[in-house]
């Protein structure tokens, strides 16, 4: 009895959770398509909001620069942590130490030091504000979780792996590109994934470093708060489908792949 009734209370308590993130995110897509500007009361099902987001040209250039700085910033973050974790995993005990130790640095500082610290780095280099500063901010605070991301799978691998594959005749390059890179691939994959939505989703330091004119999407819901805009419902709503999008596909396309060999086995 005593098992029932906490199979019951738990799964009270899981439905409450489900609501509670949930239900946020179902009443900005429903008032996305509200005919009034309230917040609070349906007045009726209208896309003047979705036709005034896509005409606010504010509105589509902070998509712009949000899309493109977090497509930049993981790419190049990507890239850059996967060549340091992978000489890492090759150096010496001191230098994994230290190494290891600056790169946590920007994960454990709060964002608002990180950001002031940045903020007194431009201007003490009389650097102008603008797009190139926040990219350049967004690619330093995502490479930490691209290597922390990687180094978990290199240390499972053998560390004899590159040396087998040039003994066999690879080059230094195709040993790194066939061999260890197809190898730590899902720790690459997660690592992008994390600097993707930490750079889409920044607000407080890309508030420091960026200049007039250059705004993502978090400095412009900022700048809309203090007054009703029913678009940023409409803009949220879809952020939200493109990302269900991505997840979607994220998660079926790896299992078409599993089924296609079986498929071909069978035949």
């Amino acid at each position: 009895m005593k098992k029932q009734n906490r199979r019951i209370l738990s799964t009270i308590l899981m439905i409450l959770l489900v609501v509670f993130f949930y239900a946020p995110i179902v009443y900005t897509i429903i008032f996305s398509f509200n005919d009034s500007r309230s917040l609070t009361r349906f007045a009726g099902f209208s896309l003047q909001w979705y036709k005034k987001m896509f005409n606010d040209r504010t509105m589509m250039e902070s998509v712009f620069y949000t899309i493109v700085t977090a497509v930049l910033a993981t790419i190049i973050s990507t890239a850059a942590g996967t060549i340091t974790a992978i000489g890492l995993s090759k150096s010496r005990k001191i230098v994994k130490t230290i190494v290891g130790q600056v790169n946590d640095l920007p994960i454990m500082n709060p964002e608002i030091v990180t950001a002031i610290g940045l903020l007194m780095l431009y201007s003490a280099t009389h650097i102008k504000k603008g797009f190139l500063t926040m990219l350049l901010a967004h690619i330093m605070f995502c490479i930490p979780y691209v290597i922390l991301s990687i180094i978990p799978k290199l240390r499972t691998l053998d560390e004899n792996l590159a040396d087998a594959a040039m003994d066999l005749g690879a080059t230094p390059w195709q040993a790194l590109v066939k061999v260890i890179v197809p190898q730590i691939k899902p720790g690459i994959v997660s690592g992008a994934l994390i600097a993707f939505t930490m750079s889409f989703d920044d607000f407080v330091i890309s508030y420091f470093v960026t200049g007039n004119g250059v705004s993502n999407i978090s400095i412009l819901v900022y700048t809309m708060s203090k007054r009703v805009n029913p678009s940023i419902n409409a803009l949220s709503t879809l952020i939200i489908v493109i990302i269900s999008v991505f997840l979607l596909i994220g998660n079926v396309a790896p299992a078409l792949r599993k089924k296609k060999p079986a498929s071909a086995a069978e035949g």
